[in-house]
């Protein structure tokens, strides 16, 4: 059962629902695109299927998300209840960043890294045909290697070599990459200090901070007025 604060409090209300573990954090899967429940694991992979699934349920019954039939085949979307959450978890989102910018280790995570990544790509920057990323991860035991696949009909993200020419390298370390998706550090600046580096064809390892578009709140202004990198061109 969901906390009970006992308080007719319309926060205390609305946190009976939502302060449970996860529950938001399947809002933000459904805000950025996710529809079905491997997409959603693939956004939460620390996040086992059955409490996603208890998850789903609760916010169904609230109606905060709805699910709909074809077949065999389920989707999820957020009703009018759910995309009111939205501007509250972008406010989370950028409050988390400006206020709670220290990474652990168990933080770092390359699955949901390298999902992300995926759905950020501008693939009207990305030229026409297939275009193979591989991000290595040198100090990882595994999933040290990813693929990104770019073509007409979507992108895809891999951990088996697909098997196609490879357009770009990046050997990070997975804290560095992080930082830059988070907007943390700027691409230049890890690029400068070695902990990132990029191989392959020049002009491709020229354009990939404008193939990879940053988190949504890598530009939020941090406390104390640090510059923060310039969104790419």
């Amino acid at each position: 059962m969901p906390s009970q604060y006992g308080q007719f409090c319309p926060v205390a209300k609305a946190m009976e629902l939502l302060d449970e573990r996860w529950t938001l954090l399947v809002v933000r899967e459904l805000m950025l695109g996710s529809r079905h429940f491997n997409a959603l694991r693939r956004g939460l992979p620390r996040m086992s299927p059955a409490l996603l699934s208890k998850r789903l349920h609760t916010l169904v019954r609230a109606g905060v998300v709805e699910r709909w039939e074809d077949g065999n085949r389920v989707t999820y979307r957020l009703t009018e209840s759910g995309r009111e959450l939205e501007p509250i978890v972008d406010a989370l989102g950028r409050w988390g960043i400006r206020w709670v910018p220290e990474l652990g280790d168990a933080d770092l995570d390359p699955h949901l890294l390298l999902w992300d990544i995926h759905r950020n790509v501008d693939t009207e920057a990305v030229p026409d045909g297939r275009t193979v990323i591989v991000f290595s991860f040198p100090e990882l035991a595994t999933a040290r290697r990813w693929w990104l696949v770019i073509a007409a009909d979507g992108v895809d993200v891999c951990d088996v070599d697909p098997g196609f020419p490879v357009r770009v390298t990046v050997q990070a370390d997975l804290r560095t990459l992080t930082r830059v998706w988070r907007g943390d550090i700027g691409w230049a600046e890890a690029l400068r200090s070695g902990d990132l580096v990029l191989g392959g064809e020049p002009q491709a390892c020229r354009a990939l901070p404008r193939w990879l578009r940053l988190s949504s709140v890598a530009l939020t202004p941090r406390p104390g007025g640090s510059p923060q990198p310039v969104a790419a061109r």
